[in-house]
């Protein structure tokens, strides 16, 4: 994640606007400054999308817009594509983003289709065991958050199977910095009664490599849940580039509290 400019706005908790709790943890990026490297990321890190790609998002995004908005459907993808650059992006984008350009309506709209989207990606993880770099996780979790162009923090949290138990958003905020809270990711694992976690986050800067504040973040939630009996599986970092985890890159081998 990049640098916290001076003119960016408060990041804000999923569901609740307070302040940073004391125990918060910056989870910061660096520029883009190195291929991934990260199991999966290779083949990720595409170049640029071609014209051909543009156009394609162009006209199903269209098609998608056209049996509700049919005069304004193809005006409407133009801007989209020309805003966010992708269909993937201009489904990913928040729905405030989106009706600046088109309209609350058609927004949530695509919001809707979004969802649905997610929902049949996230279904497999609920019918087996979680693991960290498996292909239906991956897919999920980039679809969500590969374009986003702000900051989210998540936790899924498992059983002592590896089973999903809730998939939460912890913070959702500004580009400069996604704090992460250890006590109050431990005390909602207590919660739901997981004795495993799995954290991610995004990198809207396009680079999946961890900074050092973001290793310092992770030891500080792995030593966190340890004390409580709360494993530590890993950290996935998405990005419009590839994604990288700690696990493969050897980065929780130190950590208390990491499985």
């Amino acid at each position: 994640m990049a640098a916290k400019g001076s003119g960016a706005r408060r990041g804000r908790r999923c569901c609740e606007a307070s302040e940073p709790a004391r125990d918060s943890v910056g989870l910061r990026s660096r520029p883009f400054d190195a291929e991934p490297d990260g199991p999966g990321a290779a083949a990720a890190a595409a170049a640029a999308p071609t014209p051909a790609d543009t156009e394609r998002c162009r006209t199903l995004l269209a098609a998608l817009l056209r049996r509700a908005w049919p005069d304004e459907a193809a005006a409407w993808a133009d801007t989209l594509i020309a805003e966010f650059g992708s269909l993937p992006a201009a489904l990913a984008v928040g729905t405030n983003d989106r009706a600046r350009s088109i309209g609350g309506e058609a927004a949530r709209y695509l919001a809707d289709i979004q969802a649905a989207l997610l929902h049949c990606l996230r279904l497999p993880m609920a019918e087996r065991p979680v693991i960290s770099t498996s292909k239906q996780l991956i897919d999920y979790l980039q679809a969500d958050m590969a374009n986003l162009i702000t900051e989210r923090f998540r936790v899924l949290f498992l059983t002592s199977q590896n089973e999903l138990l809730a998939d939460d958003l912890i913070w959702e905020g500004t580009v400069g910095e996604a704090p992460a809270y250890p006590r109050e990711i431990v005390k909602r694992a207590l919660e739901v009664g997981a004795t495993g976690i799995i954290l991610v986050h995004n990198h809207p800067s396009g680079d999946p490599q961890p900074s050092g504040g973001d290793v310092d973040a992770t030891r500080r939630i792995a030593e966190a849940a340890f004390h409580l009996g709360i494993c530590l599986h890993d950290h996935l970092i998405i990005s419009r580039s590839g994604w990288t985890s700690f696990r493969r890159l050897g980065l929780l081998e130190t950590m208390k509290g990491a499985e």
